[in-house]
């Protein structure tokens, strides 16, 4: 039998591989973060968030227009995908118990594995089309249709975790089934649920391939749904390709943003989930 020093270096070895494994995969995260960063937040300012672009070669500007057209995008695609999200769960959850719940499910996930370009090509020929122009409305429908698997999912896993004794509970007391989901399950889940909501959100506001074929962009300010509306990606596809100084540093910057955005919702959703998993719901 080896000595205890032996098998105590041995341990503290393993442990010591183990945890430069575990670090390795965040230093690739560290380091874009960083060079996001430097040259990002350098160029932030009250008018990078409040002007609209400047022309070509002028100094100065903003990505204001494309801050709104991102938040529009988002809730546009948010209003489409939420309710249909979070009903399509719910039946998952409490009513599939035959092969087209299982097709739903299958569905799902592999609508969750295709490309975002598919995507915008699939919204171009459903909206951009048959209205014969871009529009916001038409890149609020191919992001609705990237955050309905997330939704989806998430929604069913959440209400097949709430304790069994609760519905049981409800309907002991006479309450039918479908105001026991809308009045005990969706009120128990509703962290879990907001938690879906914001991974999907976060999912989204960094695409750029499908806004290409359906918002397009849009250098003025637009709260028109049925118009071309700008993007923060859009605004860091265009400017990062440009030869022109001034916007490649604006690219920067609304990489920046777009970064802190994403960041922000992903630690939110996680501070939900660890509530989430506190009180067992």
């Amino acid at each position: 039998m080896r000595p205890l020093w032996w098998r105590k270096f041995k341990d503290r070895l393993a442990l010591a591989v183990i945890f430069l494994l575990a670090l390795f995969p965040a230093l690739p995260l560290f380091h874009i973060l960083y060079g996001i960063f430097k040259q990002g937040l350098p160029a932030l300012s009250w008018e990078f968030f409040t002007s609209l672009p400047k022309p070509p070669g002028e100094e100065g500007g903003g990505v204001g227009n494309a801050l709104v057209g991102t938040l529009m995008l988002s809730l546009l695609a948010s209003l489409m995908a939420v309710p249909v999200g979070v009903l399509c769960g719910i039946y998952l959850s409490e009513f599939s118990r035959g092969k087209f719940g299982e097709v739903v499910r299958i569905c799902a996930d592999v609508l969750q594995g295709v490309p975002s370009i598919v995507l915008g090509i699939v919204a171009y020929l459903w909206v951009v089309k048959p209205m014969g122009h871009f529009s916001a409305l038409s890149g609020a429908v191919a992001l609705a249709i990237m955050m309905l698997p997330v939704i989806v999912r998430s929604t069913e896993e959440i209400l097949k975790r709430i304790p069994e004794a609760l519905r049981e509970a409800s309907l002991a007391l006479g309450v039918n089934y479908w105001r026991t989901v809308l009045k005990v399950l969706l009120p128990t889940g509703l962290v879990g649920i907001t938690t879906g909501i914001l991974l999907s959100l976060a999912r989204i506001m960094g695409e750029t391939a499908p806004l290409l074929f359906t918002a397009f962009g849009n250098p003025f300010w637009n709260l028109n749904p049925l118009q071309p509306v700008e993007a923060l990606p859009l605004t860091v596809f265009k400017y990062a390709i440009s030869p022109y100084p001034e916007w490649v540093r604006q690219a920067w910057g609304a990489s920046a943003v777009l970064t802190l955005l994403v960041l922000g919702l992903n630690l939110f959703s996680r501070f939900l989930a660890r509530r989430l998993g506190g009180n067992g719901r």
